[in-house]
């Protein structure tokens, strides 16, 4: 008869089927391991897209909501002293792009049915070689509006800005503000947060850009949520300088 081996003479059990079996030296701590992270960054992945729906769901959500009842057809939205035309490209000879022809085509005609009594063209002039207000004011003046009536805001490097600087830096309290119709919530949210009171008018004619127009779409959602951030954090404009009575000037001409 074979001697009954000890405890310490017993072989080990096999590995659970789908457990990788332990060597003298190894374990499946390093399995587990990996295991656990994957499990913690897939949380970790989902989480963050939920924030970031979250994010987009009520930035949109406030923008609407700020925006609702105060945006208008060109026929009958309510007179204001000042229209806010908001820039957007300028090509290399000067000309405005079609998108900022046509919202400067929305001003002149408020201004020649006496709806506003001045334009304040609001874009970016960062660099010596890229201006956007001297550009906007030169079509508006080829067009009839007097030199005296349009005053150029030449630090309106974003929506923001240009809301924020139309009141802290030129005065302004009521306008109408001008852009295209998938931007024009955003516009009038964002001049009415900072104290305006703010109708805006939409253009709907650069449609015919076609994908130029569908990419603008889909950019001013993400557009959304920086409004909100900039909202939230009250950051102010990236250059806001003195107070200028220009438009005050034009009003009283």
């Amino acid at each position: 008869m074979m001697p009954r081996m000890t405890s310490d003479q017993e072989q080990p059990e096999s590995a659970p089927v789908g457990e990788p079996a332990s060597g003298p030296f190894g374990s499946p701590a390093p399995v587990r391991r990996r295991r656990r992270w994957w499990r913690v960054t897939r949380r970790v992945v989902l989480l963050s897209l939920l924030a970031g729906l979250l994010a987009l769901a009520g930035s949109i959500g406030w923008v609407r909501w700020q925006a609702d009842g105060h945006v208008y057809a060109i026929e009958n939205v309510p007179e204001a002293p000042v229209a806010l035309v908001l820039g957007a490209q300028v090509h290399d000879n000067g000309s405005p792009s079609g998108f900022l022809e046509a919202r400067l085509d929305i001003a002149r005609r408020l201004y020649e049915t006496g709806k506003v009594r001045a334009v304040l063209v609001s874009g970016d002039h960062g660099q010596w070689s890229y201006d956007e207000p001297d550009a906007m004011r030169r079509w508006l003046i080829d067009r009839g509006v007097p030199d005296r009536k349009v005053v150029a805001d030449h630090a309106g490097f974003d929506t923001y800005d240009s809301c924020q600087r139309a009141v802290r830096v030129f005065g302004v309290r009521q306008l109408i503000v001008i852009t295209q119709s998938y931007h024009i919530d955003r516009a009038v949210a964002l001049c009415r947060d900072a104290g305006i009171d703010a109708t805006g008018v939409g253009d709907d004619t650069a449609r015919r850009f076609g994908s130029f127009w569908t990419k603008a779409v889909v950019r001013e959602q993400g557009a959304c949520v920086k409004a909100m951030l900039d909202v939230v954090t009250g950051r102010d404009p990236v250059f806001l300088g003195r107070h200028e009575t220009s438009v005050e000037d034009a009003l009283r001409d």
